[in-house]
């Protein structure tokens, strides 16, 4: 690929990437479901993951994907901690709306 072609790719793919990352915190602000603002997290940082690959085929350097590597391990090991504490809370409070977890404090 040229680099004026990937010079327009790559404006799209930050464009891509601003957009997915704002959709995220949206869900995240707008929402009250667990579930929903736990999805709008991984979003955001998908949004994140996407960007500094497209910045490090723009710089031809490979620090970007190898950090997007690390990212994905963390996001994978926080899906399995977060979706076992949204099962534990949902199984205690019969909801996953966030104002009811708050009731958690004993």
């Amino acid at each position: 690929m040229s680099n004026q072609s990937f010079s327009l790719l790559f404006t799209y793919l930050i464009g891509l990437s601003a957009v997915l990352f704002t959709l995220g915190v949206i869900g995240v602000l707008a929402r009250r479901n667990a579930l929903i603002i736990f999805m709008s997290i991984e979003l955001m940082l998908n949004a994140a993951n996407l960007a500094f690959v497209a910045f490090a085929r723009s710089f031809n350097h490979l620090d970007g994907q190898v950090f997007v590597f690390f990212v994905m391990v963390v996001a994978a090991a926080e899906v399995a901690v977060g979706l076992a504490l949204i099962v534990t809370i949902f199984r205690t409070k019969k909801s996953t709306n966030v104002d009811d977890i708050s009731a958690l404090r004993g």
